[in-house]
């Protein structure tokens, strides 16, 4: 009888839909490590599924299909979260790889190191390293040490009242 959870994955899966899987998959390899397990082309050159291995976990992804359920994002409506021993440096490598920077890496008030980069495909990958076990205390208590951000019409108000500097001519 066959395992109702697949051998190699986890009873959650994430399943990425882009436009050129191909391109996303090269790209995964190159800025996160991973590793493609099987692919299954589909007509037109797409891919229909492919698996690919990240550390402990898989996730699959396919090409957006005419008529398909699932479209690339735009934007995208679900983060992917990765730890990793050494975020600052799978970090680097998927700007490296491509990747813009959403949010850069910082030590975090609940224990971890972490940040946020968008793929050439519109998925945004958060990638952490947990350094500290904290109580819900600890980390409420360190939360609430935090400046508040100011709030977009604050900052916006902000950049405008700057002066701007002139040349001289």
């Amino acid at each position: 009888m066959a395992n109702p959870v697949p051998e190699g994955t986890h009873t959650l899966t994430p399943h990425l839909v882009v436009k050129d899987a191909a391109k996303a998959i090269k790209f995964y390899e190159k800025a996160l490590g991973a590793a493609e397990l099987f692919r299954m082309d589909a007509p037109g050159g797409r891919i229909g599924h492919a698996e690919l291995q990240l550390g402990d976990s898989r996730f699959y992804i396919a090409d957006e299909m005419p008529g398909g359920s699932l479209l690339a994002p735009k934007p995208a409506s679900v983060g992917l979260h990765v730890y990793v021993a050494d975020c600052d440096a799978l970090f680097r490598r998927a700007v490296a790889a491509g990747a813009t920077v959403v949010m850069p890496l910082t030590d975090m008030f609940w224990g971890d190191r972490y940040g946020q980069v968008r793929d050439p495909f519109g998925h945004v990958w958060s990638i952490a390293t947990h350094k500290e076990d904290l109580s819900p205390e600890e980390m409420a208590r360190r939360m609430a040490q935090m400046a508040p951000p100011p709030s977009p019409a604050k900052a916006k108000a902000k950049a405008k009242a700057k002066p701007k500097k002139s040349r001289g001519k």
